[in-house]
């Protein structure tokens, strides 16, 4: 009896097996895997084969019961059908029997590469989370250790609920994910912890395993621990779907014991939650498993992930994107002003009073401040505000005027009401930013006959530092010190400096530029792009996996491709958009808030994205991509990037109060960042620049290139139009 889509599902002897042709992929000779709490708060562990397979004209049911230690007895049916690129497992798991001595129970399908049995032997790929072997993480992280015995991670906190193993020899991949984007909303009188017995809970998870044949549980305080011998030997290593969900197993760092001793040890953590051992209690969840052979990781990652996303992605919210860019530039106008004696925007305002926390200026990334200053000075000629205008001109003149260092870089952080500089490093990244906004500012008053020699100085003076700083090999630190010398020694973000190069090469002819971004661009090519290394692009975060590093990848490998038309850089943009988009919850779940007053409150959270590996806060930067990934749609004719686009130029955009109809004081307010992985919503509840900056950045750009703000609307253009239209270094810088 067997189940074929490209590979063959079959059930012999009460167990699974997956072949590709003869070669037996993968198995499982007892699919019956129970997790059951005692009264001694253990948990036991028990598996058995099914008893019964019977077939119907579809599918395949089957079915088995098994009994712990104590006498419960649970029942088994899963109903397994082809589908996808794989098959699909609709379990149900129901308490025939409860003991009084059993609190909890949980389930686990699993199934065991027969290729390998040595975690080193695959890359693995989770969405957010895990990218190949996952070296550069926290230590604290997931898949940080490779000798760990439990990978589990709850699904909701992967971008998308997907966990992938990729044999490294041979490229045979099996990938686990959710069936639907079905969550229900769990009971929220608490929050989980270990051992938390939950009736309501509806959260998976997903990852691998390869238990030892002596299994160490911690007591709630993670101080002592007792040791348990498993019932059979070491299992072999498996790709899993809990549920519901367990984390762990995860490093903390602990005092040696209660009293004063300062010295600490490191412990290892794991977190399970349990269904009520209940008679009668029954759940019922679904998975779907995949198969392939990828000659690499990139195309495992995307493959896995598209198919997936095409089964869990959320409709394309009902956002509009004109309304949402004038009140962005209008609450960029009200809080715009001088400030002692300098032009800027507060650096943190709190919601929903919009009151200031702060005032200072930083130059790029969460500060953005030039690139306020250029959209002020765009909106205000477009929309006839002098008044923006005005405020944009003042501010972009502020960092041009003041604004460069002895060295001849940028300064990146002011003290207004000190009127005076910080001592802070230079962040490549940062001054990519600035650099790009206060170049499309000179561009944009030199073509209404101002010209602005200070500001192309200012402009000459960075890019002549970018060209002598630059490695031999053409890369740049990760950021520099006050004497221009390597201040962290990571080359990851070298790409971050491309596209300013690119452009002001086209502003000025001079060659000097144009071969620094091609050096800049074809180290990232070899190192960013191949190696799949997106890494320390949050100026906040250490040099770790992250998802702003490859969103610079797009603009700078895009603009190289814009400049010389060579596939290479198409290729690589488009591998880092593909990478990106994993950071990204395209699928929703429900979420409650603690605020009155929040757009999550009526709104989803998909298009929110993870930020870095090391913690679980998510915030609407993908916003910027909406652009980029229509404008690679238009260059690849992949229609993935097209729905992809219009998913980003809206759904990121649920968390801003478009219309003023959420009760922020000012409309048009977003925050910055959250955490909403276990359905409460945590983290920040404030406004930071940043968060207007990527929302009206690409819809500027978009009208500027499209002639509006809403993507189907520049669908209805001629293709051949569209196509010219994206062409967009024609006549630049003239």
């Amino acid at each position: 009896m067997q189940l074929s889509s490209g590979y063959a599902l079959q059930f012999e002897s009460g167990g699974i097996i997956v072949r590709k042709g003869e070669r037996i992929l993968y198995t499982n000779a007892k699919p019956i895997y129970l997790f059951v709490l005692d009264y001694c708060c253990i948990t036991r562990f028990f598996d058995a084969a099914y008893t019964k397979v019977a077939e119907t004209a579809d599918s395949v049911i089957a079915s088995g019961e098994i009994e712990s230690e104590y006498g419960s007895r649970f029942r088994f049916e899963d109903c397994y059908q082809a589908g996808g690129l794989g098959f699909s497992v609709k379990r149900s798991v129901t308490v025939l029997h409860a003991s009084p001595d059993e609190r909890g129970y949980a389930s686990k399908f699993t199934l065991r590469p027969a290729e390998s049995s040595d975690t080193h032997a695959f890359n693995y790929f989770g969405p957010g989370v895990w990218y190949q072997q996952n070296k550069h993480v926290p230590q604290h992280f997931m898949g940080a250790n490779l000798d760990n015995e439990y990978f589990h991670w709850q699904e909701t906190r992967y971008a998308l609920p997907l966990f992938s193993m990729q044999n490294i020899a041979s490229g045979e991949t099996v990938a686990f994910s959710r069936l639907a984007a079905d969550m229900k909303l769990r009971s929220m009188h608490r929050d989980p912890y270990n051992h938390y017995v939950d009736p309501t809970y509806d959260i998976g998870a997903l990852g691998m395993s390869q238990p030892k044949n002596m299994t160490i549980f911690y007591d709630d305080l993670n101080t002592t621990c007792t040791r348990l011998p498993l019932d059979r030997d070491n299992d072999p290593l498996g790709i899993d779907y809990v549920y519901p969900a367990a984390n762990g197993e995860t490093p903390r760092f602990l005092f040696a014991g209660m009293g004063m001793n300062p010295t600490r040890k490191r412990s290892m953590t794991f977190d399970r939650i349990f269904h009520p051992v209940k008679d009668g209690y029954a759940d019922h969840y679904g998975v779907q498993a995949e198969f392939g052979r990828f000659d690499n990781f990139r195309v495992m990652m995307k493959t896995m992930w598209r198919s997936t996303n095409a089964r869990l992605m959320a409709p394309i919210a009902d956002t509009d994107c004109q309304l949402l860019f004038q009140n962005s530039m209008k609450l960029l106008k009200l809080k715009t002003r001088k400030y002692n004696n300098s032009w800027g925007i507060p650096f943190l305002s709190y919601l929903p009073e919009a009151q200031d926390q702060n005032v200072d200026y930083q130059y790029g990334f969460v500060g953005q401040q030039p690139g306020i200053g250029y959209q002020l000075i765009r909106y205000g000629d477009k929309e006839n505000d002098p008044e923006a205008y005005q405020k944009g001109v003042n501010v972009v003149d502020f960092w041009c005027s003041r604004g460069l260092s002895s060295i001849g870089a940028p300064n990146l952080w002011f003290n207004p009401p000190l009127d005076e500089f910080q001592e802070e490093p230079f962040w490549p990244r940062m001054i990519g930013d600035g650099m790009e906004n206060v170049l499309d500012a000179y561009l944009y008053l030199k073509k209404r006959g101002d010209e602005r020699p200070v500001w192309l100085n200012y402009c000459t003076t960075v890019a002549n530092w970018l060209v002598a700083c630059q490695n031999e090999d053409g890369s740049y630190y990760r950021c520099y010190d006050a004497k221009g010398g390597m201040c962290l020694d990571s080359k990851a973000n070298t790409i971050a400096v491309v596209r300013f190069l690119v452009q002001f090469y086209l502003t000025t002819g001079d060659e000097r530029y144009r071969e620094a971004a091609l050096r800049a661009g074809n180290w990232a090519y070899d190192h960013t792009f191949l190696q799949l290394e997106y890494r320390g692009g949050t100026c906040d975060n250490s040099d770790v996996y992250d998802k702003e590093s490859a969103i610079y990848a797009i603009f700078g490998f895009l603009s190289l491709y814009d400049l010389t038309h060579e596939q290479k850089w198409l290729d690589a943009a488009c591998g880092a958009a593909d990478y990106v988009i994993t950071w990204t919850y395209t699928w929703a779940f429900p979420v409650v808030t603690n605020h009155p007053i929040h757009p999550f409150n009526t709104r989803n959270i998909s298009g929110q994205s993870l930020i870095a590996t090391g913690h679980s806060d998510a915030d609407v930067y993908m916003a910027a991509c909406s652009y980029v990934f229509y404008r690679i749609y238009l260059l690849t004719d992949d229609a993935e990037y097209l729905r992809l686009a219009k998913f980003l130029s809206k759904n990121p955009q649920q968390c801003n109060d478009v219309d003023g109809s959420i009760g922020y004081a000012i409309p048009g307010l977003n925050h910055e960042a959250c955490r909403f992985y276990d359905q409460r919503l945590g983290g920040q509840y404030h406004w930071l620049p940043w968060c207007t900056y990527v929302e009206v950045d690409p819809a500027s750009r978009l009208y500027d290139t499209f002639g509006t703000y809403e993507i189907d609307e520049a669908e209805k253009l001629p293709l051949a139009e569209r196509k010219a239209r994206n062409q967009i270094y024609a006549g630049f810088g003239k």
